[in-house]
């Protein structure tokens, strides 16, 4: 009889393989770039103590360093949400010194004409800055042309009402998840993006053929959800959720067609598709238009968006 901390009680675990992207221990536990970090202090320091050493005692030298060295090993060393310091760091100073505002301008943003006012410009703040796009272009089938980067598509997927499962269903989806997860054999993406849904156009369209329906009681029954998704509409910020998978093929070595990468990724949406469905999960991959607004949706947050066909709802 198992014990009540068996493994084999779990109701939905899985194996997971061994982590592929994690990078090389080159000095015992520390990896290349923290064996860098810390070999480049450790030199520096002594360079301080060797430069230093005619006329300040160890014991004073140490005092001065120790915090030093703690905040250089912490950098090194710690982590916040799987990302190492010194990254983390390096991008919070990127992102502080990053233009906020910023406008699709490819020919540059032209300055304020010499007629405003110097307290109507100064009142206005810093001008925006020209946005420059991770990508090239959106081919019609909805392949992102990322450049040296290679080539991503998009596809939503619909979501799967987990917790009313039994134990055994939710054992076969996650096994069912699990098997994809080790047949990747790229970059791929899943992310979660909530937007704003405008109900409004779908009020005016209840209304609108709520007069064509065959009986009263229909009609009555349109025109009274229309006046309920107004209300809706009218009140607080309606959030929708929407869950995509990006998949991302490397840029083709030369000689080789960047055709083949388009189609590579297209087929890696082809099979994430049949993959998933044993979990339940609908894939419908974006073609160009579809794919341009998402990334115009990305760039301005704040549009609301038209309410979703169902596919990917708030299920969990």
């Amino acid at each position: 009889m198992n014990g009540p901390d068996d493994p084999a009680d779990a109701p939905h675990g899985t194996r997971i393989p061994a982590d592929i992207s994690r990078p090389d221990r080159l000095l015992g536990p520390f990896t290349a770039r923290q064996t860098a970090i810390l070999a480049s202090a450790a030199a520096v320091l002594y360079g301080g103590w060797w430069a230093t050493r005619s006329f300040m005692t160890p014991f004073t030298y140490a005092a001065l360093v120790i915090p030093v060295a703690g905040a250089v090993a912490a950098l090194a060393l710690g982590q916040r949400e799987g990302i190492g310091l010194d990254r983390f760091l390096a991008a919070a100073l990127a992102h502080a010194r990053t233009a906020k505002r910023r406008v699709h301008a490819p020919e540059g943003v032209p300055p304020l004409p010499t007629v405003v006012p110097s307290r109507w410009a100064k009142a206005a703040g810093a001008p925006p800055a020209a946005m420059r796009m991770p990508y090239d272009g959106i081919t019609p089938d909805g392949v992102l042309d990322l450049g040296g980067e290679g080539n991503s598509a998009v596809a939503t997927c619909s979501t799967v009402n987990f917790e009313l499962r039994s134990g055994a269903e939710q054992q076969g989806l996650t096994a069912a998840f699990a098997r994809w997860l080790n047949s990747l054999t790229g970059p791929t993406q899943l992310l979660v993006r909530c937007h704003r849904i405008n109900l409004t156009p779908l009020a005016a369209t209840l209304h609108h053929h709520a007069a064509a329906l065959p009986h009263p009681a229909l009609e009555q029954a349109a025109r009274a959800h229309a006046d309920f998704l107004a209300d809706l509409a009218a009140g607080d910020n309606l959030l929708g959720r929407q869950v995509l998978l990006v998949a991302r093929e490397e840029s083709t070595a030369h000689g080789v067609r960047r055709s083949s990468g388009e189609g590579r990724v297209l087929q890696r949406l082809d099979e994430a598709a049949r993959a998933l469905t044993p979990a339940e999960i609908t894939l419908t991959p974006l073609d160009g238009p579809q794919s341009a607004e998402l990334v115009s949706a990305a760039c301005n947050p704040d549009t609301p968006t038209l309410p979703a066909d169902g596919s990917d709802g708030d299920r969990t």
